[in-house]
């Protein structure tokens, strides 16, 4: 394992170690409001900081990109990271959250970390190693036919101008696959995609550090990333689809015939 790749598993761990104790004592936890929808909580906050410290303590001249403390630092390398995906669901008790660290060399995604702490679910990645799962090397989904496959998404509450077109996308999938899933993380969705648990994925109104070392992951494992046109820049548009190769062509005609003016290339 690459040594940035091992201190961000080690990170990775120290953040789910917090968010566990703190699960026992949902009750007491302070939570403000960022914008609709979109909750943040103390615990957010120390997971990213036990993250950024370890990282730090072998990479100080690193720059970093969080969700709660933002941009900091000018380097070549970046770290990404969302300490607690899923803060909602975290919040309520439902057992679907995760860590989620990528470090970015010169704009390339070359690590990724997803770290679930309720199942203690492993998931890492370096560019040109291959991906994996508790240490065991994972493959995308080898599925043909979209009627036979499990898709996951996200409801784009961040985007709502589009919730109209993704209503419609998410109608043409009910009837053209055999199941959608919301889970509510979609770091995790996407280490689902890598592990073959879900077939694809597809979300509008997302952020870097949701995307990042998912992606990667996706990629490792021999899926394909991209924008809802199939095309780079996802990680600044904030709308991916991820699959398998035979079913990222199909997903995208699907998202293609809904797509509005909007959603073409995130103009």
């Amino acid at each position: 394992m690459h040594p940035m790749l091992s201190f961000a598993v080690k990170a990775a761990r120290r953040a789910g170690g917090i968010i566990n104790r703190a699960a026992g004592s949902l009750d007491t936890l302070t939570v403000t409001h960022k914008s609709l929808n979109d909750l943040v909580s103390e615990v957010d906050r120390a997971a990213e900081d036990a993250i950024i410290e370890t990282i730090k303590a072998s990479y100080p001249d690193h720059a970093f990109l969080g969700e709660e403390s933002g941009a900091s630092g000018k380097s070549d390398y970046v770290w990404i990271i969302d300490p607690l995906d899923g803060t909602t669901n975290f919040l309520h008790g439902f057992p679907v959250y995760c860590v989620s660290i990528a470090m970015a060399f010169r704009g390339v995604l070359t690590h990724g970390v997803i770290y679930d702490p309720v199942r203690n679910d492993l998931f890492t990645t370096s560019r040109g190693g291959g991906a994996y799962l508790n240490d065991r090397r994972i493959r995308v989904g080898k599925r043909e036919k979209l009627i036979d496959a499990l898709i996951g998404t996200g409801f784009p509450f961040r985007m709502q101008e589009h919730s109209d077109a993704y209503v419609a996308m998410m109608k043409d999938f009910m009837f053209k696959t055999a199941g959608i899933r919301r889970p509510g993380a979609a770091a995790l969705d996407l280490a689902y995609v890598a592990a073959g648990r879900l077939d694809g994925f597809w979300e509008i109104g997302l952020h870097p550090w949701d995307m990042a070392a998912g992606a990667l992951l996706i990629q490792e494992a021999g899926g394909l990333v991209g924008d809802l046109q199939g095309n780079e820049g996802y990680l600044e548009q904030g709308m991916i689809v991820a699959a398998s190769p035979k079913m990222f062509p199909q997903m995208l005609a699907v998202i293609g015939a809904h797509l509005t003016p909007g959603l073409r290339g995130g103009a």
